[in-house]
């Protein structure tokens, strides 16, 4: 099982990934993109980090918009893991 981060953690890891923010326990970003089908491309590529990384975060599609909110279920919050994937969404999302 992965190790849940303390309080004092989530908040240190939260201040390197400015854009996300801590919300009812997960960590969430909603990104913004020019067209519905580039949403669809990046929710895709989004998707082979998180099955190669074997950690899939929850996915709220709107019209030009998506709603990543990522915590660790089995650990009982968020794990290193959570963070990692974060930067690796901002990485690829060039914003």
């Amino acid at each position: 099982m992965r190790q849940k981060l303390s309080d004092a953690d989530v908040k240190t890891r939260l201040e390197k990934l400015p854009k996300w923010t801590l919300d009812n326990g997960q960590i969430t970003r909603t990104i913004e993109f020019a067209t519905f089908p580039a949403a669809i491309l990046f929710v895709a590529a989004v998707g082979h980090l998180a099955e190669a990384a074997d950690h899939h975060p929850d996915m709220l599609i709107t019209w030009r918009k998506v709603k990543f909110s990522l915590v660790t279920h089995d650990a009982g919050g968020l794990t290193e893991n959570d963070f990692a994937l974060a930067a690796k969404i901002d990485a690829l999302s060039g914003q």
